[in-house]
């Protein structure tokens, strides 16, 4: 039961350095750039980018 009394404010500790830190992510724009690299592999969009690069492909040999 004593090492509750030390958990505690440990664990109040850490909350609050969560919510710094989430409030420093949020003003230093870290969520706001929700179409970026960092994002798009996430995303399951591979149909648009073999679209994009079968136009590419064309339009190279429509050159030729």
């Amino acid at each position: 039961m004593d090492v509750i009394y030390s958990l505690i404010p440990g664990m109040m500790f850490f909350g609050v350095l969560f919510v710094i830190v989430l409030v420093w992510a949020v003003k230093k724009g870290q969520y706001e750039d929700m179409e970026g690299s960092a994002n798009r592999i996430l995303l399951d969009d591979d149909d648009d980018l073999l679209h994009d690069a079968d136009k590419d492909r064309n339009a190279g040999a429509d050159k030729k």
